[in-house]
């Protein structure tokens, strides 16, 4: 999104990882995306510490002071993990000690309990694959897809003509964008761009706009310059408002 409530900067978040389900190449990028909602103050990884495929965390472990949780695998085939994970959440949910939670997995296992938190009152969020399961995404508030936190590899220089508008039929980010307009839209027929946004994560907490080649909001609604519009309105402090429009 184009910008992030400042109430939600200073909000304490729990990261709890499924170390069997998640990459420690990516952990530097998964901690500052939910750095945009808030400060990480607990950060645990949980698996089985003695088996050598969690080796690989090892060095990441030190680096983002993250504290890794023993979980012996009782039984051949089944995974521990989650329900390790899943008891030490709904204990740091009780002591009420954070504000929301960052699970990092691609596990539907974890469906409860993102829907549980959520019935507390306690934002949520979550971290993983496109595979993730759907019930899982959605049980969360807001859901990062991996793959649009892995960094672009860098091209040469070069002027490259702007992207042609997408064809507003069969777009799925088109529809979404809509539905999301029109719950947003004031009588005036102009709609706030962070309100869409909002709008948007409730419609799909899985929307991103980074999935659809834009790093902004912004950049992806004014790719649809046919269906709608935009004007930038400069307030008093030097920042500005950015409003959206349908257009007939």
């Amino acid at each position: 999104m184009d910008s992030t409530d400042e109430d939600t900067k200073h909000q304490r978040i729990a990261m709890l990882i499924d170390g069997d389900n998640a990459q420690p190449s990516l952990m530097k990028y998964i901690l500052a995306e939910t750095g945009k909602y808030g400060m990480v103050t607990i950060r645990r990884n949980y698996g089985d510490w003695t088996e050598s495929t969690m080796n690989s965390w090892k060095d990441t472990l030190h680096t983002y002071a993250i504290q890794p949780i023993q979980q012996f695998r009782y039984t051949v085939g089944k995974n521990a993990t989650d329900s390790a994970l899943i008891i030490d959440a709904m204990d740091i949910l009780y002591e009420r000690v954070v504000d929301g939670f960052c699970i990092v997995s691609s596990d539907s296992d974890y469906t409860r309990l993102a829907t549980r938190i959520r019935e507390k009152g306690i934002f949520v969020m979550g971290v993983g694959k496109k595979t993730t399961p759907r019930s899982f995404v959605n049980a969360c508030q807001v859901f990062v897809y991996t793959e649009n936190l892995v960094p672009q590899t860098k091209k040469p220089k070069v002027v490259e003509p702007k992207p042609a508008p997408i064809e507003p039929a069969k777009d799925e980010a088109l529809l979404l964008l809509k539905n999301a307009f029109d719950l947003a839209v004031q009588d005036s027929g102009w709609a706030f761009l962070g309100t869409i946004g909002n709008h948007l994560q409730q419609l799909d907490p899985g929307f991103d706009s980074r999935t659809y080649g834009y790093s902004r909001l912004s950049s992806l609604i004014r790719n649809y310059p046919t269906v709608f519009q935009l004007k930038e309105n400069k307030k008093k402090d030097g920042t500005s408002i950015i409003m959206v429009k349908l257009n007939e």
